[in-house]
């Protein structure tokens, strides 16, 4: 191009400039499942007086302020998944669950605080770190974290994993049975535990069925409730293979059994109360509070428990 080109062609000729280069994302990892939601564990209590020491002044949670305030059954929030506590025969949970509390410090002082009432029971702590092992008067086993993001996203507060017994040599049949019954998603893994199959739940919970050889007890009619997206297509299924036990109402069922596929034999029982997102309680907005304000160290405007991580940057 020489001066004697028009400034109209000079400028239609340049190069443009490039744009800049696009961002890419792993979009995998905001993909949720069938299970969006991990709505409570339920486990019957003898006596409802030490189920308020241990889960309300040991554990530091919140009895629902709302629902369940008589002395025949008792909620328990922790985050945005509860504990059912009706009163009955005691019921243990085979395997853990696993609860995110913030302040190890501050757990450890008040499971101290409430030992000498628990004694005669079975309840028991020992801490490891930001871990804290803890069993219920009853025999219940839970295993108390720190808030970790790294491992539970932005939980502060909440029930992050059931962990449940399986048979050995179950864990690819149990991500079968999710995938294929259950329509959601679940990998197997292998840690020093031994192996595992780990079915997500919501936004950053799940279902954690451990292969042991231990030999474990009957199974004594302990819950778990669940929701699903798709309620009717693994009802269908389910219904198919002669594993639904109850058929509670228009927006709820339940089925125990998680089964191999090929030969029916039943690799982990655990009761799921199966409600649809148009459950009259599905993500109902619970009450936490703060256990480290009380009337001896008080401060206006900290009564509520946080259930999430302070802001972070997308």
């Amino acid at each position: 191009m020489d001066a004697t080109t028009p400034k109209r062609a000079r400028r239609a000729t340049a190069t443009p400039m490039a744009k800049p280069a696009m961002r890419t994302y792993d979009r995998t990892t905001q993909d949720v499942g069938n299970m969006v939601e991990l709505g409570h564990v339920n486990v019957r209590v003898p006596d409802q007086r030490i189920a308020i020491l241990f889960y309300v002044q040991g554990l530091g949670l919140t009895r629902d302020p709302y629902l369940m305030t008589g002395v025949d059954n008792m909620w328990v929030n922790v985050g945005i998944s509860q504990f059912h506590l009706p009163l009955g025969p005691a019921q243990v949970l085979r395997g853990t669950t696993g609860l995110i509390i913030p302040d190890p410090d501050a757990l450890e002082a008040r499971l101290r605080m409430v030992a000498p009432r628990l004694e005669g029971t079975k309840f028991g702590f020992k801490r490891n770190g930001d871990t804290t092992e803890i069993t219920c008067p009853w025999g219940n086993a839970m295993r108390v974290h720190a808030p970790d993001a790294t491992r539970f996203g932005r939980m502060n507060l909440g029930m992050p994993y059931v962990e449940v017994d399986a048979i050995p040599d179950s864990a690819a049949g149990i991500v079968r049975f999710y995938q294929e019954i259950i329509q959601t998603g679940g990998s197997v893994g292998e840690d020093r535990s031994g192996k595992f199959a780990r079915i997500p739940i919501g936004l950053s919970e799940s279902v954690i069925y451990r292969e042991t050889k231990r030999a474990s007890p009957a199974f004594d009619g302990h819950h778990l409730q669940v929701a699903f997206a798709d309620f009717s297509g693994p009802h269908r299924k389910l219904a198919e293979r002669g594993l639904i036990t109850e058929e509670s109402n228009e927006s709820q069922y339940r089925f125990q059994d998680i089964t191999c596929l090929d030969t029916g034999k039943i690799l982990s029982s655990i009761e799921h109360e199966v409600r649809s997102m148009r459950h009259p309680m599905f993500a109902r907005p619970l009450v936490n509070r703060n256990p480290d304000n009380t009337n001896n160290r008080y401060a206006a405007g900290w009564e509520a428990g946080m259930w999430r991580l302070p802001p972070a940057d997308i």
